[in-house]
């Protein structure tokens, strides 16, 4: 579809940028738009509970969340962070890590505190509108400036200073207002589109996980004689298959640290249930740190190695799984995760994280799971499991077969995920045409309303 330009156009005075519309005005940003950058708050500051923490892993959809935030202490936070205090509105936007994603603070996060690397964003009354704020910082009109101002090598950023020299248009309030509803309408049918195909990833997910399923509960050979496993959660398994309690396989069986040491601010990584993604175990820019003396003390009792397999025992994402990859350097890990080294001779690490990720194993660990403040499974509970054991010749066929088919269900995910891209590229151009005035919505949205 093709739209319409304004009638008149003028230059903009600035050389990236070129004409704008005849009755647009360049503002500098901190002249149509608050902006505050959360506070540099101390590791050792963290809490349990209280008062929420906004990371940047919550602040990467439309609405602001909890995921991965820690907590702070509600009489410091009255103390020395008080005004920093997020309210139902606000623009919150990544400025490290995801940098440039904005999202909304909805009820869930009101009275939240922004961690260092998230600024909040205000419209100010009767200059910009928050919509057009966010159509704004969502387009080529920031983020070509931010890319020129930003700072940093191996973790870039921009802060304050920098919106400082960021320029910004302001059409008419009125206009703005037009310009926001057809955003609002274009960019939902090109969400739905992208929903269709994030569906469509969860239907090969699914689809994964069913051949993971039954490829480590029945085997490959339908017509191999079965035999009861004497398990409810498991039925019948092949006859040559053993069926072998957790505690009998595995060299190590163990969880992190229930009494996690001082937060420092460089240190040696302490991973959690955080850095389980997509199915991999990684590090991430804004990992607690402890230091190197009390990395030592955990070590005592193991050490993390490559190949070891993690289970997430505590919280919301109970149950997702990883193995350690080998080059991560020295970490340790918080309790909730298990960690299960195998011994090699029985069972494959590779084939124990295939029966993790198994309906039948994550059904079961949801119906053993106890609660306190959150969601949990005791390690005594996870030692004593009994899951099925082929013989390692078997095991081996099965991993075979197993990686042949989900490289296929990878590949279409990887189409579809390709989609995604394209769809939100076109989203991103419509955004920057609109906003820099490179289209003339008016019109449309007046015949749409009509």
């Amino acid at each position: 579809m093709s739209f319409p330009r304004y009638p008149k156009y003028k230059a903009s005075g600035v050389e990236w940028l070129g004409d704008v519309p005849e009755h647009w005005n360049v503002v500098p940003f901190p002249y149509a738009v608050h902006f505050q950058e959360g506070p540099g708050i101390m590791a050792s500051d963290f809490r349990d509970e209280g008062v929420p923490l906004l990371r940047v892993s919550g602040a990467q959809g439309r609405w602001a969340t909890l995921e991965g935030c820690n907590y702070l202490d509600p009489t410091l936070v009255e103390k020395r962070w008080d005004h920093f205090r997020l309210n139902r509105g606000d623009l919150v936007i990544s400025a490290s890590a995801s940098m440039g994603t904005v999202c909304e603070v909805d009820d869930s996060t009101d009275g939240a505190i922004p961690y260092t690397g998230l600024i909040r964003l205000v419209g100010k009354a009767g200059v910009m509108t928050k919509d057009f704020v966010r159509s704004m910082v969502e387009s080529s009109l920031f983020s070509v400036q931010i890319e020129l101002l930003k700072a940093g090598t191996t973790i870039q950023h921009f802060g304050p200073t920098h919106l400082q020299q960021v320029k910004a248009l302001r059409p008419p309030l009125a206009e703005q207002t037009k310009i926001a509803s057809f955003l609002d309408r274009e960019t939902s049918k090109i969400d739905g589109l992208v929903g269709e195909q994030r569906r469509l990833i969860e239907l090969l997910k699914e689809k994964r996980q069913a051949v993971i399923s039954h490829a480590v509960t029945k085997g490959l050979n339908p017509h191999a004689p079965l035999k009861p496993s004497g398990i409810e959660w498991l039925g019948d398994v092949p006859e040559s298959w053993e069926v072998t309690p957790l505690k009998h396989l595995c060299v190590l069986l163990k969880d992190g640290t229930h009494l996690p040491p001082e937060r420092v601010d460089d240190g040696v990584p302490l991973l959690s249930v955080r850095n389980l993604v997509d199915g991999k175990f990684v590090v991430r820019d804004d990992d607690s740190m402890i230091s190197d003396e009390n990395y030592q003390e955990l070590c005592r009792p193991f050490v993390p190695n490559a190949d070891d397999v993690l289970l997430a025992i505590v919280g919301a994402t109970l149950g997702k799984t990883a193995i350690i990859p080998s080059g991560l350097g020295p970490f340790h890990i918080q309790r909730s995760l298990a960690i299960f080294r195998t011994r090699p001779e029985v069972i494959q690490p590779t084939f124990l994280n295939l029966v993790f990720q198994s309906h039948p194993f994550q059904s079961l660990l949801w119906e053993l799971v106890g609660y306190s403040a959150q969601p949990g499974i005791y390690l005594g509970t996870l030692q004593n499991l009994r899951i099925p054991v082929p013989p390692l010749a078997d095991q081996l066929r099965i991993l075979e077969l197993i990686s042949a088919r989900v490289n296929e269900l990878t590949d279409l995910t990887a189409e579809a995920e390709r989609g995604i891209e394209l769809l939100q590229e076109r989203r991103t151009a419509l955004i920057s045409a609109a906003v820099t005035g490179q289209i003339d919505v008016r019109g449309l949205v007046e015949t749409e309303a009509a």
